[in-house]
């Protein structure tokens, strides 16, 4: 299975505290609007999402279709509803499940068996 890009987003209580941290860590913002209450910091091939108001949790985070630098992959790459199928067949639980039909953009979510919570979400 090929889950793509892996992040870290964390969920933090004032953005521009958390980016002027991790900054001094060495990350630099790839993208994101501060604006809005999110930036994408990257620190070599290590992404760090941070989230001021959108998530509940700090989450593991995949995007499938994506390398580390949030470009499209080449070649083959596993699409959100073949992972779905896939992890479903497994005998794993979701708590987000996305349509069966279509294609492009979707997510599905769920729980490692410590209440960790993973986001597999689609970009292309």
């Amino acid at each position: 299975m090929k889950l793509g890009a892996f992040s870290i987003s964390l969920n933090v209580k004032d953005l521009k505290a958390s980016r002027t941290f991790y900054e001094k860590l060495g990350f630099v913002v790839m993208g994101g609007d501060a604006d809005q209450g999110w930036q994408m910091l990257a620190s070599g091939d290590t992404i760090l999402g941070l989230y001021q108001g959108h998530i509940p949790a700090n989450t593991l985070t995949f995007n499938p279709g994506w390398d580390q630098s949030a470009q499209p992959v080449d070649g083959d790459w596993d699409d959100i509803r073949e992972i779905q199928d896939q992890l479903k067949a497994q005998g794993l639980t979701l708590t987000l499940e996305c349509p069966t039909d279509g294609t492009g953009p979707a997510h599905i979510a769920l729980e490692d068996p410590d209440g960790n919570a993973i986001l597999i979400d689609q970009h292309r």
